[in-house]
């Protein structure tokens, strides 16, 4: 283990398994949009409806699946997770090799992954705090955000290659595999984990639906945290797809510039979580938590400057990487506070509640952009959403607030035992 602060083996069968499932992802990045255009010959309306619309509709439908979730269980929620994935994928390839494959059946492949995308997060977020001491959480979501970084930089370059040589649909086939693997480390862990009790019949009640919500919505630091990740996360998603027509486009970017522009930068995120522990243990969680959450909201404004040339490329890549690198400290405190201030028996609900919640805000905030972009041009619409994003740290929990709504402690487990079940983050 990195840093000498070892986590045990089955952490490590964990954290190797997210590696994995993790490059797989970044292998297959875009490769769905790229079948849709390259052999479904697929407008741009339906290339954004793929991207927006599947990740709304998989929002919607893991809606429910965050209660299923919290009284089972986790291990086996993970690997029936991963095969889910794994099925779902396997799917394109088979269809595409019959000459069968279809516009909607992409689409239902998006909506399948996005929806056990999101379980699969609530659950292991989930687990990982039964399966660590609170003490240890912060460096293990540190481990999985360094690996979620990465993976950002090696697998984009290797998947283009593998675009380049074999087409898209290889690109998916490796990622449905990574999940195969993934389910295969997190089966091969092994050890006990205790069936949550369940306060009344196994039967899923209408109100476990907005349990997650509830416990957001009442916590003076979790409710102003979530507000403040969906909407930062929905701007700075938003503007994405507008920045790659404004580079690609108008200032003439080549394709291999335009994602040099964005994995080098990368490297910030390896650099950011690397100094989130340091940084807790000088500073403090809180203050770093709404340091990092203010800082890294002053960085993609600058992209509205955005010109072309080496001046252009060496921007984006300034304004990424010191966009990255507050992201990179910021992600592992949240996670890890959010873990933190969580009742076991509640975790997997808000975890899920949380998920939902953001990729729902990044999905309608794409869409809004997308109509904004037509209206008032990329660079106008860029800017636009720099300049909401310098108001996000207004949405951050106030110090004073934080420090007078401390959770209560949870009882420690016994001599020999686990603790309770109970739920994560990202």
């Amino acid at each position: 283990m990195s840093g000498g602060h070892r986590l045990g083996r089955r952490f490590g069968w964990l954290w190797g398994a997210y590696g994995t499932s993790a490059l797989g992802t970044w292998l297959a990045f875009g490769a769905l949009p790229l079948i849709a255009i390259q052999v479904l010959h697929s407008g741009p309306a339906e290339v954004a409806a793929l991207s927006s619309a599947g990740a709304a509709v998989g929002a919607v439908v893991a809606v429910p699946l965050g209660p299923w979730v919290e009284f089972r269980r986790k291990r086996p929620v993970l690997i029936a997770m991963d095969l889910v994935r794994c099925a779902a994928l396997l799917t394109v390839p088979v269809a595409f090799a019959l000459g069968v494959l279809t516009f909607v059946h992409l689409l239902l492949v998006s909506v399948v992954v996005a929806a056990a995308d999101i379980t699969f997060r609530a659950a292991s977020g989930a687990y990982l705090k039964t399966l660590l001491p609170a003490g240890d959480l912060l460096v293990a979501n540190a481990r999985f955000e360094s690996t979620a970084w990465t993976t950002t930089i090696i697998g984009p370059p290797l998947g283009g290659a593998a675009i380049a040589f074999l087409g898209p649909v290889a690109t998916v086939v490796a990622d449905a595999v990574s999940y195969l693997l993934s389910a295969l480390g997190i089966r091969a862990m092994g050890g006990p984990e205790p069936v949550p009790e369940r306060r009344e019949a196994a039967r899923l009640r209408a109100g476990d639906l907005l349990d997650g919500w509830r416990h957001l919505l009442a916590d003076a630091t979790l409710r102003p945290l979530l507000f403040n990740t969906a909407l930062f996360n929905g701007l700075v998603m938003a503007s994405g797809p507008l920045l790659a027509v404004l580079m690609l486009g108008r200032l003439g970017f080549a394709p291999w510039q335009y994602g040099l522009a964005f994995a080098v930068p990368s490297i910030g995120g390896l650099l950011g979580s690397r100094l989130a522990r340091p940084l807790v243990a000088r500073f403090g969680q809180r203050e770093v938590l709404v340091g990092a959450g203010a800082l890294r909201a002053l960085w993609p404004v600058g992209l509205a400057f955005l010109g072309p040339g080496t001046g252009g490329l060496l921007l984006v890549m300034g304004v990424e990487f010191g966009l990255i690198l507050c992201c990179g400290v910021f992600n592992p405190v949240c996670a890890t506070y959010r873990l933190e201030r969580t009742p076991a028996d509640r975790v997997a609900r808000t975890l899920s509640a949380w998920a939902v919640t953001t990729k729902a805000g990044t999905a309608l905030l794409t869409a809004v952009w997308g109509v904004l972009g037509g209206l008032l041009g990329p660079r106008t619409a860029i800017g636009l959403a720099g300049v909401l994003l310098l108001a996000t740290p207004l949405l951050l929990p106030r110090r004073s607030a934080a420090r007078d709504t401390e959770p209560e402690p949870e009882p420690e487990p016994g001599p020999g035992q686990e603790p309770e079940p109970a739920p994560h983050r990202v």
